[in-house]
């Protein structure tokens, strides 16, 4: 087959593309990020192919029945995509190796084949021998579920064109190729090309169409950025691979909201849903240990619980040292200051750890006024009530600031068994107190340290 020329370069991190090769991004200024874009493009040929007619048609004779959500059988999944599966859609599933992506859209796949759907699971890097191992740990499959294993794109693509799958999973879209671009499968022109062809296939087909993605060391789905942009969800599936628990979260999503998560337990046969996170977080929660405080995180609609944990010793070095883990190190930072000069801690003598037990990662202002307590009761070495729920932001003068959805975590608590809620006075003057909590709302740091 004759090289195919090239007249353009791309960014594999914004995205732009330029007339000649540079060593750094006239865009983004990013080094060694230019890479070959094939000349021919596969855009016509992939439409036409999936039978997408270029008709301009009005609002009212689109048809909705098209665009019903199914139910991929979780419906934490459900939740954070946004009430279901969209036929037509192009979903991107990013995680860090082993943590168990492959079996969860082998369990999604199960329980949608198992509803009557056609299911197609096509593999890169198993043989179907490998499939079969793992999908016997999950469960019996129907005849509706079928499997491929298949690197080749134009071939992936004749088959679901001939079987038009109501949902196919391509793991991974790493190990996709395409006979038009010469680069490597994993190459950025590859994967662009491969996306390409798949999101095209999806629109004209019908099919709700997952990727699994690898990530790279920063975290973040390899290949271009512009990968993020094509598809239509993009899902990371986080978690300590230590530890059983995993969170899937939407960092976008264009058919709900990218506020929700979804919580699962990784368990022998596979995953299962965690329907109470609060309570999953909080086990094995000390009693009477200083420097450990709940609070309650607003995910999407979700109140829940957690707890956080502060250690704070006398430094053995000149310059104190300072860790953060699931909480913003910055914001820890602002708040140690904030207690050195409005409550008189002696901290930039101290040590300080900080961790969000459970291994959630989480930024939220609402947040403050329980870190603060937690490294006030670690400083003091004195334990705080294990019954006490805490939350508010606090600001560079010291003052409480009212949160949003305060009613729905002081509720949250109560559910838990928890008997007192800390929380901003201008919070708790805007709703009664739950059955059997008593609500404290304190206007400043000082009234908080008063009051712990």
């Amino acid at each position: 087959m004759a090289k195919v020329k090239t007249t353009a370069f791309f960014c594999t991190e914004c995205g732009n593309e330029f007339s000649k090769w540079t060593g750094q991004c006239p865009s983004c200024h990013a080094w060694n990020t230019l890479v070959e874009a094939p000349k021919r493009s596969s855009l016509s040929e992939s439409v036409r192919s999936a039978g997408h007619l270029a008709v301009p048609v009005t609002l009212d004779e689109i048809d909705e029945s098209r665009e019903e959500r199914f139910s991929s059988g979780f419906s934490e999944l459900d939740t954070v995509l946004g009430g279901g599966i969209v036929p037509g859609s192009l979903v991107l599933v990013g995680g860090d190796p082993g943590i168990g992506k492959s079996t969860l859209l082998l369990q999604t796949c199960r329980h949608v084949s198992a509803a009557g759907r056609r299911v197609l699971y096509i593999s890169g890097e198993e043989s179907l021998r490998q499939l079969k191992m793992r999908a016997l740990r999950i469960g019996t499959f129907t005849a509706d579920m079928t499997f491929l294993c298949e690197t080749r794109l134009e071939t992936i693509a004749e088959v679901l064109r001939e079987r038009t799958p109501e949902m196919v999973v391509i793991d991974s879209i790493q190990t996709m190729s395409r006979d038009s671009t010469e680069s490597a499968p994993g190459s950025p022109a590859q994967i662009r090309e491969c996306t390409n062809l798949l999101l095209q296939l999806a629109k004209g087909l019908g099919m709700a169409v997952f990727i699994v993605g690898h990530v790279t060391k920063e975290g973040t789905v390899a290949g271009p950025r512009m990968l993020e942009h094509m598809v239509d969800t993009v899902l990371y599936f986080e978690g300590d691979r230590s530890a059983s628990y995993r969170i899937i979260r939407a960092v976008k999503n264009r058919f709900g909201s990218t506020n929700e998560i979804g919580v699962f337990d990784m368990q022998g046969d596979g995953l299962h849903e965690v329907r109470n996170p609060s309570e999953f977080l909080l086990a094995g929660r000390p009693e009477d240990a200083s420097g450990t405080v709940c609070s309650c995180a607003m995910e999407g609609t979700r109140p829940i619980l957690l707890e956080i944990q502060a250690l704070v010793t006398r430094t053995n070095f000149g310059n104190p040292r300072r860790t953060a883990a699931g909480a913003d190190y910055s914001r820890m930072n602002l708040l140690m200051a904030v207690l050195e000069k409005r409550a008189g801690l002696r901290l930039n003598e101290c040590d300080a750890y900080l961790n969000i037990a459970g291994g959630m990662r989480l930024s939220e202002p609402a947040l403050d006024l329980a870190i603060a307590a937690a490294v006030i009761s670690s400083y003091r070495d004195r334990a705080t009530d294990g019954k006490t729920v805490v939350f508010g932001e606090v600001g560079l003068a010291g003052e409480v600031r009212a949160v949003p959805h305060a009613e729905r975590r002081a509720a949250e608590a109560a559910r838990q068994g928890f008997t007192t809620c800390i929380l901003p006075e201008a919070s708790a003057r805007r709703f009664k107190a739950p059955e059997g909590m008593k609500l404290t709302g304190v206007r400043n740091i000082a009234e908080a340290v008063a009051v712990l």
